[in-house]
């Protein structure tokens, strides 16, 4: 965290690569010159030196392999700026430079002390206002964060700031269901009848005219693998339980029914 006892503002080392250019020079095919000047193909210019008809060109501009700044939001050497689109569940960080690296407001220092900044206020605060700021003290110095600048600034220094979302972990589908299952919570197996109504699987073995599993059944054998299927037997006639397509085959006639974990 960033105090009146810290050095000035570090600069972070780092610099993007440069855009790859695998476009050709003014010694390109005729075929090429051919697309240019007749068809309706991406502009051979654009990721070369760039087009000077801009906006106005007739052709695609389209990027073909290009390096992106996080920090300032741009696409080298390009004047393309990038944006993360929220989806209203992201949990954003403030972080500021310190012996350069990226430090995240409110963690403990090496004393154990945490910062007088916590990264939730800010953001609160950022949220009310994007374009004002936020104040802090620590020791005897105030300490400003401009929104607008992504700065820090106090009487005699100032150190860059940054807003990052929080890395979550893509979880999958089956993973979040089972995750999402309360030690007391049986899921229910199911198949869609002729009406479109849905019944449970019921394990009924012990008559010719029963089903050989049940939904506890179908259950572990869908926890060892939710990408497998399983065999069963419904009034002595053979099906196959797929997982993946969440369908019961009769196995004599082909006729498929869904099926569905609730």
């Amino acid at each position: 965290m960033a105090t009146a006892q810290q050095s000035d503002e570090e600069n972070l080392s780092g610099s993007g690569s440069d855009v790859i250019d695998d476009s050709n020079s003014d010694q390109d095919s005729d075929e090429e010159t051919d697309i240019q000047l007749f068809g309706k193909g991406p502009c051979k210019y654009y990721n070369n030196k760039g087009c000077k008809d801009a906006e106005k060109c007739s052709y695609l501009h389209m990027c073909r392999a290009v390096s992106m700044d996080f920090n300032r939001m741009r696409v080298l050497k390009k004047t393309l700026r990038v944006r993360r689109l929220d989806d209203g569940k992201t949990v954003w960080v403030w972080y500021c430079t310190l012996r350069r690296k990226w430090t995240k407001y409110g963690d403990k220092d090496s004393k154990g002390k945490p910062g007088p900044a916590k990264s939730d206020d800010i953001e609160n605060q950022f949220q009310l206002d994007p374009a004002g700021s936020y104040k802090f003290t620590a020791g005897a110095e105030t300490f400003e964060i401009k929104f607008r600048e992504m700065r820090q600034v106090a009487a005699t220094r100032k150190r860059k700031v940054t807003r990052r979302p929080l890395y979550r972990p893509k979880v999958s589908s089956v993973a979040f269901g089972l995750q999402n299952l309360s030690l007391n919570d049986k899921p229910k197996w199911q198949f869609e009848g002729d009406s479109g109504a849905w019944h449970d699987f019921r394990r009924s073995d012990e008559t010719p005219t029963g089903c050989s599993a049940g939904s506890e059944e179908i259950e572990r054998k869908y926890a060892q693998n939710p990408s497998d299927g399983m065999a069963i037997k419904v009034k002595g006639t053979a099906y196959k339980l797929d997982f993946q397509a969440m369908t019961q085959l009769n196995l004599k006639t082909k006729k498929a029914r869904k099926i569905r974990r609730v």
